[in-house]
């Protein structure tokens, strides 16, 4: 073999090994490549889905802070209209009570009526011996007409001897007037009490219109506001 075959196959082999390494060489790089872009997506998806957790994070959070503030509105809606609720109902109460005091404008009815209180007091009492009365210090002398016809009113009713009556000297507050509309009042009627003060009977009109107002209370709010209780 002369030196011209021998170059013939070194180039032969030359060729052979470049050819394989390129070969290699692609194949490496195509497996570098497929490894880079499984890789790089694999990058995208964890990025991804961190940011659709935060993304949902957030969205209940503002979810939560809605919620949050739905209820603060709601219970504030609330506390007004129950606040309104409760004025309308004081004002109908307040004018009620405006009216209560025209009761003893006229001294007739307004006899008539502390005789009815008294003997309804009796009543209640049932005291056979004596009872104590107190009312307001305008109203005494009126009070004292009608003594005798509540004993016997009441003793008819009752079928029982009248128990005697005393008068107390302390009197129930005055009637509201405008410089002290805010201190201690009374409409009119009167208390009983039995002589040991254990029974007490309140009849005056302010405690009559308490009474009134608390039976009547939820009707006042069905017919007034569309309230049920």
């Amino acid at each position: 073999m002369n030196d011209s075959d021998v170059s013939k196959q070194i180039q032969q082999m030359v060729r052979f090994i470049r050819q394989e390494a390129e070969e290699k060489a692609n194949e490496i790089s195509v497996s570098a490549e497929e490894e880079f872009n499984i890789e790089k997506l694999q990058l995208v998806e964890a990025e991804k889905k961190k940011i659709r957790q935060e993304y949902e994070r957030k969205a209940k959070q503002v979810d939560v802070r809605k919620k949050i503030e739905y209820s603060m509105q709601l219970n504030a809606s609330r506390i007004k209209f129950l606040q309104v609720q409760d004025d309308i109902v004081n004002a109908i109460k307040e004018s009620s009570s405006k009216e209560l005091l025209c009761t003893s404008d006229d001294p007739k009815a307004y006899r008539k009526l502390l005789q009815g209180l008294i003997v309804q007091s009796l009543l209640r009492l049932k005291e056979p011996s004596s009872v104590l009365l107190r009312c307001r210090e305008v109203d005494r002398k009126l009070v004292e007409s009608v003594l005798e016809d509540s004993k016997r009113e009441y003793a008819q009713k009752a079928k029982v001897t009248a128990p005697k009556i005393i008068v107390d000297s302390v009197f129930l507050p005055p009637p509201p007037s405008g410089s002290e509309r805010h201190g201690p009042s009374c409409c009119g009627g009167v208390v009983l009490a039995s002589q040991d003060g254990k029974i007490v009977c309140e009849n005056t009109l302010d405690a009559r219109l308490d009474v009134a107002f608390r039976q009547k209370l939820p009707e006042i709010r069905r017919r007034l506001l569309g309230v049920h209780d």
